[in-house]
C-alpha cells in the first residue's frame, strides 16, 4: 500500500507537469511495485490515469490551453479502437505486451529527442487557423493509434500524444499539454470500459493509487506554467526512455 501510495503521486505529478506520462508509470508501478497481475493493473491504470488527468485538467482551463475540435476529432476516433485493442491484448502473453510496451516507448522518445520541436503546420497555422483538409486525417490517425495502444497497454496514450500533438500536428507544448489531457480521459474511459470484466480490482490499491495521483497532479499544475516547454519536452522523452528499459529488464527476467 504505501508504494501504491508514493507512485500514485508520481503518476499525478508527470500528468500534472507533462500532460502525459503518468500511464508509462502506472502499469510497470502496479506490477511491479503494488504486485498486482497485469490482467488486474491495466484496467486499475486506465482508471487511476483518467482521473488524475481530469484533475490534472482544470488549471489548463482556466489557462485556456485546450484545443477542443482536435481533442474532440482525436478522442472519438480511439474509442472503437481501444476495445479492439483491448481484444488483442486478451490474446497476448503478458511478457509480450510488456516488451511491446517498451519498444513503442523507446520509438517516442526517440522521435522527441531528434523532431524539430517547432510549431506550426495543419492543425496550427501561423495565423491561428486549422487547415482541416490537412489536420482531419491527421487527427483521426492519431486517434486511432492512441486509441488501440489504450486498449492494448492500459495506457492513457500521453506519451505518444505530445509528440504527435507537437510534431505531427504542429500544436505549441503548452496546447498540447492541455488537448492531450483531455484525450487521455476519454481514452482511458473507453479503455476500462473495453476491460470491465477482465478481473477483480483491488479497489483498496486503486483508491490509495487515484488519491495521491490526483493530488499529485494538482500540485504539478500549480507549477507547469512556469517551466520552459522546450525542457519540459525533453524532461518527458528521458523520462520515457528510462522506464521503457526498466520494463524490458522487468519482462526480459520475469
Amino acid at each position: 500500500m504505501t508504494a501504491a501510495l508514493g507512485l500514485g503521486a508520481v503518476v499525478g505529478i508527470l500528468l500534472g507537469l507533462l500532460g502525459g506520462g503518468g500511464s508509462i508509470i502506472a502499469v510497470p508501478a502496479l506490477v511491479y511495485g503494488a504486485g498486482l497481475p497485469l490482467s488486474v493493473a491495466v484496467p486499475t491504470s486506465l482508471l487511476v490515469v483518467g482521473a488524475s488527468s481530469a484533475t490534472a485538467l482544470l488549471p489548463r482551463l482556466r489557462a485556456g490551453q485546450v484545443r477542443w475540435r482536435i481533442a474532440a476529432i482525436i478522442g472519438v476516433a480511439g474509442i472503437p479502437a481501444a476495445f479492439v485493442g483491448a481484444a488483442v491484448n486478451r490474446m497476448l502473453d503478458p511478457r509480450i505486451v510488456l516488451i511491446g510496451f517498451a519498444a513503442l516507448m523507446t520509438v517516442a522518445a526517440i522521435r522527441m529527442l531528434r523532431g524539430n520541436t517547432d510549431t506550426g503546420g495543419d492543425c496550427a497555422l501561423p495565423g491561428g487557423g486549422v487547415h482541416w483538409r490537412g489536420c482531419l486525417p491527421k487527427s483521426i490517425g492519431t486517434g486511432i493509434a492512441a486509441g488501440f495502444l489504450t486498449g492494448l497497454f492500459g495506457v492513457g496514450g500521453g506519451f505518444l500524444l505530445i509528440p504527435a500533438l507537437v510534431l505531427l500536428l504542429g500544436l505549441a507544448m503548452p496546447a498540447a499539454v492541455g488537448t492531450s489531457l483531455v484525450i487521455i480521459v476519454v481514452n482511458s474511459a473507453a479503455g476500462f470500459a473495453a476491460h470491465a470484466g477482465d478481473a477483480a480490482l483491488d479497489y483498496r490499491v486503486a483508491a490509495a493509487f487515484t488519491l495521491t495521483a490526483i493530488l499529485g497532479s494538482l500540485a504539478a499544475g500549480h507549477f507547469a506554467s512556469r517551466l520552459p516547454a522546450q525542457r519540459l519536452s525533453r524532461w518527458f522523452a528521458y523520462l520515457v526512455l528510462t522506464i521503457a528499459a526498466a520494463v524490458a529488464i522487468q519482462a526480459a527476467n520475469s
